[in-house]
This record gives structure tokens, C-alpha cells and sequence, in this order.
């Protein structure tokens, strides 16, 4: 199996709604695109795979040195093999894949945040950033479109909190912050537990609603001259939105099952988007 193959055996097998947005760009940014998400996959994997914290900062610290290489010129591992000719055509820079990783080792070392601009800052370095490389990718000729990648980044990253509260728990995290659970007055142990109540209802209905700010904040601050080429973007927009929307429906039964769209529709929704400009 060649670089390009692994890469994209990577992006298959997640299932995420990011692949249904990437089939309708051209090839060379779907190569690139790909090759990123795999890269994220990769390094993400080292936090949710790996069971001893000491072997995955250990994991984590070989992808550093791995990304350092590459930028060098010198690249070992299949994704950044296949990543490494898309760095200057996209003006991809180290720091930025540095950024995802250091987001990846917080989880590490973190399992609480108590507010949400400590949130803020895991999601800007997860999510934020890899809106910021993925805008520059699929066609970035605005700076505008900066800060919409990096919004949209975080409505994304906040949706996926939403929906993984009861997987998190399993894990011991706890993503929502600790202030907005005293707010509503939901105990840690019952988010742990795994306690449905009216309570945890209007804290995620709380955490709902900012998401859904934030994706009409990200939407109007697309620059025009960006809009064809980020249609992308705004595929991922209308699935992770539609997802929301679903979640919202069945009253946050997030705790005790995973809430998800089937591929048919992920697809349907992207391809509206492509051939609609619908949201």
C-alpha cells in the first residue's frame, strides 16, 4: 500500500462527515485534503487508542518530530509522505500541525475546563486550526476567510461535544464547562453517571443554541469571493448542522447512545449544497 492509498483507506474507513465533502473538489485539493484529515485521524487516534497516558505522550512526541522531519524535507510516515507535496502549493505550515497535536496531548493531561474561554482554547487548537489549513486547501483567496474557518471550526468541535457527552464520560472527560454545569445545576457525578434529567435537557439546550450562533456568526463572515470555492466547508456546515437539529429532536439522548446521520444522507445533504447552494 503507497502513501496516497493509506491516506485515503484512512479517510474511508472513519465514516466522517468530512469525506462526503471532500468527494466533489478537484483532485489535487482532495489529494491534500485527504491527507490532512488523515494526519488529524492519526494523531487523534493516539488519544483514544492508546490506554497508558505515558505511551501516547510518548506517541505523541514521535509525531512532533515526525512533522519536524517532514517540513525538512524528510518524511517517514505514510501521511505525511503523502501530506508533505501539499505543503507549499497550500501554505501549510508546521506550527499549525504542531497546534493539532498540542490539542491532542491536552486531552492527555486534561478532563475538566472551567469556563468556556478555557474550552475555547482546546477547540481553537483541535478544530480552529484545522478549519484555518482545510480553508487554505480547498481554495482560500480572501484573509476574511480566516476567521470564518476559524468559527466554523469551533461550531463544529462544539457539536461534537454535544453529541459524545456520554462517550466522554466513559472515558472520565467532561468537555461542557464546569461553570455552565453549576449554572444549570448539573452535578459532575450525574454527567459521569450518566444521568438523564431536565436539568442536563436545558444545559445542552444552552450548549445548542451558542452552536447554532456561532455557525450563523461563521456563515456571514464568508468573504463573496470565497463562497464558490468553500463549498466544502459549507457541506460540512449543513451535515454537522443537521446532526445538531437531530440531537435537538430526541431531547439529548446523548448519554446513553451516539446520534448519527447515514451515509445516504450525509451525501445528500453535500451533494444539495454542490448543486443547490442549499443549507
Amino acid at each position: 500500500m503507497n502513501a496516497e492509498q493509506y491516506v485515503q483507506q484512512k479517510a474511508v474507513a472513519s465514516g466522517s462527515s468530512f469525506y462526503y465533502a471532500f468527494l466533489f473538489l478537484p483532485k489535487p485539493r482532495r489529494k491534500a485534503i485527504t491527507a490532512f484529515y488523515a494526519f488529524c485521524r492519526e494523531v487523534d487516534d493516539v488519544v483514544d487508542g492508546v490506554n497508558d497516558p505515558t505511551v501516547a505522550q510518548a506517541k505523541l512526541a514521535w509525531w512532533q518530530a515526525e512533522v519536524a522531519q517532514s517540513f525538512a524535507g524528510n518524511p517517514s510516515h505514510p501521511v505525511m509522505q503523502a501530506l508533505a507535496p501539499c505543503i507549499a502549493p497550500y501554505a501549510i505550515e508546521q506550527a499549525q500541525l504542531q497546534a493539532v497535536i498540542d490539542g491532542c496531548r491536552m486531552d492527555l493531561v486534561q478532563t475538566r475546563y472551567l469556563d468556556f474561554p478555557a474550552l475555547q482554547h482546546y477547540c481553537h487548537l483541535v478544530a480552529g486550526v484545522v478549519g484555518e489549513v482545510t480553508a487554505r486547501i480547498i481554495g482560500q483567496s480572501d484573509p476574511g476567510t480566516t476567521d470564518y474557518a476559524h468559527r466554523l471550526g469551533l461550531a463544529f468541535q462544539l457539536t461534537n461535544i454535544i453529541r459524545d457527552v456520554g462517550e466522554d464520560a466513559m472515558r472520565g472527560r467532561i468537555y461542557l464547562p464546569m461553570s455552565e454545569l453549576q449554572q444549570f445545576d448539573v452535578k459532575a457525578h450525574e454527567v459521569l453517571n450518566r444521568k438523564h434529567s431536565d436539568r442536563f435537557i436545558a444545559l445542552m439546550r444552552f450548549q445548542a443554541e451558542r452552536a447554532h450562533r456561532l455557525y450563523d456568526e461563521a456563515l456571514a463572515l464568508l468573504p463573496a469571493a470565497d463562497r464558490r470555492s468553500q463549498k466544502p466547508g459549507l457541506m460540512m456546515a449543513s451535515i454537522y448542522r443537521t446532526l445538531l437539529r437531530e440531537i435537538e429532536r430526541d431531547q439529548f439522548q446523548v448519554l446513553h447512545q451516539r446520534v448519527s446521520l447515514t451515509p445516504l444522507r450525509k451525501f445528500w445533504l453535500a451533494w444539495q449544497v454542490q448543486a443547490l447552494g442549499r443549507l
